[in-house]
């Protein structure tokens, strides 16, 4: 099981950090990826078609259109993180939301990486029961 986070630009790199911690605190495998839609989207659009991961983390600001490029290059689940770059972030979790028919992005909080990561991490857990205890087992910690 493998989680690709796939980043914007540079600035993201925080973000992205954060959901590696919470997926490597899971013991499932990640990587990152810096590719912008819209400056080199060849290279996202070869990413959602090539790589071998199960679920795309993707996280981007402003216009936010990189989880929905993502999307339509693939099958397999994309969760949207939106930036607070500008207008609150509300401008790229809008547009990581009103996806059209037929290209699903799962949209999680504003700059809630870690949400995302956990969200992955359900995913994969349907087919893994050995996930499934692990995750049963934080929300038990994070219920104290």
């Amino acid at each position: 099981m493998k989680v690709a986070v796939v980043i914007g630009s540079e600035s993201d790199r925080k973000l992205a950090e954060e959901a590696e911690k919470v997926l490597r605190e899971f013991g499932v495998e990640c990587s990152v990826h810096v590719a912008s839609a819209h400056r080199n989207p060849e290279k996202v659009a070869k990413l959602a078609r090539e790589s071998d991961c199960d679920v795309f983390i993707a996280i981007a600001g402003l216009s936010a259109a990189l989880p929905g490029v993502l999307a339509s290059h693939t099958l397999k689940p994309v969760i949207g993180v939106p930036r607070e770059v500008r207008l609150l972030g509300l401008d790229a979790l809008l547009s990581i939301a009103q996806m059209p028919p037929g290209i699903p992005v799962a949209a999680v909080g504003i700059d809630s990486a870690k949400n995302a990561a956990l969200l992955a991490v359900r995913i994969l857990a349907l087919g893994d029961e050995g996930l499934r205890e692990k995750l049963r087992e934080h929300r038990e910690r994070m219920r104290g």
